[in-house]
């Protein structure tokens, strides 16, 4: 008698295919336009605003 398994392979975290990959390519993308909107914000302030909030101008660019 000839056996057929039907049943699909599990796969891994992390190997969830294009979908998981878009995904997280999305992701990326918005968290480095979102750093980068914000140190175009810190830019625009005057040193005195950023001592202010605790900053330099040497800070913006780690952030």
């Amino acid at each position: 008698m000839a056996a057929f398994d039907t049943s699909r392979p599990t796969y891994a975290a992390g190997q969830q295919g294009f979908g998981a990959f878009a995904a997280s390519l999305i992701a990326a993308f918005t968290a480095w336009n979102d750093a980068r909107q914000t140190r175009i914000a810190l830019s625009q302030l005057s040193d005195h605003e950023l001592d202010d909030i605790g900053l330099t101008r040497g800070d913006i660019n780690s952030l």
